[in-house]
């Protein structure tokens, strides 16, 4: 044991050279086995949120108006965009390098010799890290899926699945009902089930009643109105009137915020809070990537959508934006999703694309993409489509070009924000 990691950096590697080495048998026997050798248990309520686009909205929503309320807040979310310590979140912030290490060695202590992927071994780690930190309320985001996620050893007091879409098919089914199965998985019987999703899969609904689960649904036990100025809140025997749109822009966001106040609905015996908490905690939250519109001009708007779910809710609150002569696109994809659905849905208002090739095995390289480009958005008059190995270099070109009345938009994975971010960082300083 004397050889282990001392910093958060050799921690990291030593993880992913072992993940390289581990073949992933899908199952959580392995981390329950580690969970019940680290005696992990939250003496908090837990809420768990699950879907295919949302969760990180979801989760930052809740964790604002939590902190707005007075409460301690734990928050595991993914994945990071420039730090680990992203991932981990106290009362809003980020853990330390010292905390994370010493999560590892936690785990490392009892893990034996069973195998953990890189994902399971920090999960892990940051769920005994939030366990051990005398939070009030612990809000945990699945990866991927639900039902065989590494999140899902824990019981959650408030399961949330925000959305149902196609996304990792490798994984979870082609289908909507055979990934709603697989979301429906971080519910649990006698405990509140929320679905977000104004079309609930059946399969979702039919698992949350086999195993009795209370299923809240959206139209059904809770529902929002509004107007240009407010919206409104109705749940089963709560309502929130006169509400402040979230400060997170885009359509998606008040079916996340409604899901988030059915949950504050189901807890408001162990963790009450009031009206004005609501209003300000949404109006607050910030979440990276997003359709995080930054200062300045030209126009740079940076999401994360990667399928065409999320790709069409970008191009909505691209279309509610306002006139902009031209719009670039800086784009970059791994190669399982639905690229050319992706690129459809984004097609009306791109004129140039500036391709890249994204620092991962996974990636679809810059010439695919520029292939399917091609085939899939329509002539258009004055369309270019130039090809770059790595975002930064792609969102060079995009700013050299952009006039100043123009609009930049980065999207089509984290990698690709994560790359953008990174270069105008090392620009500014």
């Amino acid at each position: 044991m004397s050889n282990l990691p001392t910093t958060l950096p050799a921690w990291l590697a030593l993880l992913e050279s072992r993940h390289a080495e581990t073949v992933i048998n899908m199952g959580l026997d392995r981390v329950l086995a580690v969970k019940e050798r680290l005696q992990l248990s939250f003496s908090c309520p837990v809420i768990m949120v699950a879907g295919t686009n949302g969760k990180g909205s979801t989760c930052a929503m809740l964790e604002s108006v939590l902190m707005r309320a007075g409460y301690k807040v734990g928050l595991y979310i993914k994945p990071h965009f420039l730090d680990f310590n992203e991932r981990a979140r106290i009362n809003g912030e980020l853990a330390s390098d010292d905390v994370l290490v010493a999560a590892f060695n936690a785990v490392e202590a009892v893990r034996g010799d069973t195998p953990l992927t890189y994902f399971e071994f920090t999960t892990l780690a940051i769920m005994h890290l939030i366990a051990g930190a005398g939070m009030d309320v612990a809000i945990l985001e699945v990866g991927l899926g639900g039902r065989l996620d590494a999140v899902n050893i824990v019981d959650a007091d408030v399961a949330i699945v925000t959305s149902v879409d196609i996304d990792h098919t490798d994984y979870l089914g082609d289908t909507r009902e055979a990934i709603g199965f697989e979301k429906a998985g971080i519910f649990r019987a006698g405990k509140t089930a929320i679905c977000s999703d104004p079309v609930p899969p059946q399969s979702l609904i039919d698992h949350a009643n086999a195993i009795g689960a209370d299923l809240w649904l959206m139209g059904r036990d809770f529902n929002y109105s509004g107007d240009k100025q407010q919206w409104n809140y109705g749940g089963r025997s709560q309502r929130r009137n006169s509400l402040a749109y979230p400060s997170l822009r885009g359509a998606n966001q008040i079916l996340n915020a409604s899901a988030v106040l059915a949950a504050l609905e189901a807890l408001k015996l162990e963790l009450p809070v009031g009206a004005q908490e609501v209003r300000t905690g949404l109006v607050t939250v910030e979440l990276p990537g997003r359709f995080q519109v930054l200062p300045g001009r030209p126009t740079v708007i940076l999401d994360v959508a990667h399928n065409p779910h999320a790709a069409s809710a970008l191009n909505q609150n691209l279309g509610n934006m306002g006139f902009h002569p031209y719009t670039y696109a800086v784009f970059g994809s791994m190669h399982d999703k639905d690229i050319d659905g992706v690129i459809a849905a984004m097609s009306e208002h791109v004129d140039h694309w500036c391709l890249a090739t994204l620092p991962s095995p996974r990636s679809a390289s810059a010439s695919e993409l520029a292939a399917k480009v091609q085939i899939v958005q329509e002539e258009k008059a004055e369309r270019t489509i130039n090809i770059f190995d790595d975002p930064g270099s792609a969102y060079a070109n995009a700013i050299s070009r952009a006039g100043e009345n123009d609009r930049i938009v980065v999207f089509g994975s984290f990698l690709t924000v994560a790359g953008v971010m990174a270069a105008r960082k090392s620009a500014f300083h």
